[in-house]
């Protein structure tokens, strides 16, 4: 086996995978499964589990926070995550150097999604509040924006003890108050929602039939309504290809996954169906993508970009027809044959995947059963 590609068995299957994106953070990968969530430090040939949260549910959606750091960074690390399980719930993760593994659940019953909840991700930006908020997207077509450390706990109508002032405060017997949400709905199930580091006030969030929309979710609501979509929404693009198969009842399951490029606030991909597009948002064109081109004809299932070479980007099949299959391509030459990088046959498949983010060679985090493999791009 080669040195440079390390091998994590999770015991059962993998269904979430997700790299630490935070510069202190860049060797965490988070990896979940039936029951429970694992954090690997990952340094080639070596993987050192370093936390493991048991929440009794399949998780289906998973988001690193900002305040994350990496014990190889930090004699002061901190491990924090969001999970979505598939009973609609969601779950707070932390622990640090000082604390152990804790489990905060939050958005059950009528305050959550009614819907598997596909994606989530904590605010952009590059102030404190980025890592007070976290946004998820569902089949149940709503985009919710929670606030993890709300000013008010709204089951006792009491300041919250986390927020209030003064300095000989007393421990709260008071348990931690309940997140609150700012809710938006859309006319469709919605697959992925993205921030930029940019901007600490929009999302990017696509649907399941053709359209991605740059939504504000700090709009007055005063002057917007809240729950309207088109009042929310700066920007929505199109994918007409996708759009026109949704509408004539022939769209693929494998559709709707977008992501946005972190070096260039104007750059947006995904795939829909058998396509992927870029769109510029510097050049309108009514919406439409600047570029097209096919990387799986049975259809794609995931677009991600790679942080530490940002034109290369991967698209990978849900199909099992050509087994575990990821296609590298390279956006300055979106028409050229992909880099193809078979990582096991069939029956497998990839069921998640993501780029690391430490600086070198590209390098991915693929899961497909109840493994994981995490190799840099050349090396199978």
């Amino acid at each position: 086996m080669d040195s440079g590609v390390v091998r994590i068995n999770h015991g059962s299957d993998v269904f979430v995978v997700r790299a630490c994106s935070n510069d202190d953070g860049a060797d965490l990968l988070a990896i979940a499964g039936e029951h429970s969530v694992e954090v690997f430090r990952v340094s080639p040939p070596i993987s050192e589990r370093v936390a493991s949260f048991h929440v009794g549910r399949r998780i289906t959606a998973l988001a690193w926070s900002p305040r994350s750091v990496s014990p190889s960074s930090s004699d002061d690390w901190v491990i924090e995550i969001t999970a979505a399980a598939s009973d609609f719930s969601l779950h707070l993760l932390t622990k640090s150097s000082t604390s152990s593994e804790n489990t905060f659940a939050f958005g059950g019953g009528l305050s959550g999604h009614h819907g598997k909840v596909n994606d989530m991700c904590f605010c952009g930006g590059r102030d404190q509040d980025n890592a007070r908020y976290v946004a998820t997207v569902a089949d149940d077509k709503m985009l919710m924006v929670w606030d993890l450390h709300p000013a008010l706990d709204i089951s006792s109508g009491i300041p919250s003890p986390e927020r209030s002032l003064g300095t000989n405060a007393s421990p709260s017997p008071h348990p931690r108050p309940q997140p609150t949400s700012y809710v938006i709905s859309f006319p469709h199930p919605l697959v992925t929602v993205n921030c930029h580091q940019s901007s600490s006030k929009e999302f990017l969030v696509s649907d399941s039939r053709g359209s991605i929309f740059l939504t504000d979710w700090r709009s007055d609501p005063e002057q917007s309504e809240q729950g309207s979509w088109r009042h929310s929404s700066v920007i929505e693009l199109v994918e007409p290809h996708g759009l026109s198969k949704s509408l004539m009842g022939i769209s693929s399951q494998w559709t709707g996954f977008a992501a946005w490029r972190q070096d260039n606030i104007d750059i947006v991909g995904a795939t829909y169906g058998s396509r992927f597009s870029i769109w510029d948002l510097s050049k309108s064109q009514g919406g439409k993508p600047l570029q097209t081109g096919i990387s799986f004809p049975e259809g794609g299932h995931q677009f991600r970009w790679c942080p530490t070479s940002p034109d290369y980007f991967a698209v990978a099949s849900q199909c099992t027809t050509k087994g575990a299959v990821i296609h590298i391509h390279d956006m300055n030459y979106v028409h050229a044959q992909p880099h193809v990088i078979n990582i096991a046959p069939r029956p497998h498949r990839v069921r998640d995947f993501d780029f690391m983010a430490r600086r070198g060679n590209p390098v991915l985090a693929v899961a497909y059963g109840v493994e994981v493999v995490v190799f840099p791009i050349g090396v199978e």
